[in-house]
């Protein structure tokens, strides 16, 4: 029996991965101070290439800025860092697929 069918399977790879577009915090400084920062405002900044997709504000850097920021997932240090500097975390739900109407 050839060693290929001998060795175990292990790990799992799932068949739909959530990937997220990174935006870092540092990124942010450029929008104007009390602005809402969501997914429009990031892809006209060009800091994300799709609506579709998820986003995920990630700590590196600092905030200097009190901006309420809108996404689909925060680090715990990007929130406290945003909250710091009197800003908003507002952490959105992605699009639940709509139900089949079949029926």
């Amino acid at each position: 029996m050839p060693i290929i069918r001998r060795l175990p399977k292990v790990g799992f790879n799932t068949l739909d991965p959530v990937v997220y577009q990174v935006v870092h915090l540092d990124a942010l400084n450029r929008f104007d101070g009390k602005a809402t920062v969501n997914a429009a405002a990031l892809k006209k900044a060009q800091m994300i290439s799709s609506l579709r997709k998820p986003y995920k504000i990630l700590s590196r850097g600092e905030i200097t800025k009190a901006l309420t920021v809108e996404a689909n997932a925060f680090s715990k240090e990007a929130a406290a860092k945003i909250e710091k500097a009197g800003g908003k975390a507002v952490k959105i739900a992605k699009k639940a697929p709509e139900a089949s109407k079949k029926g």
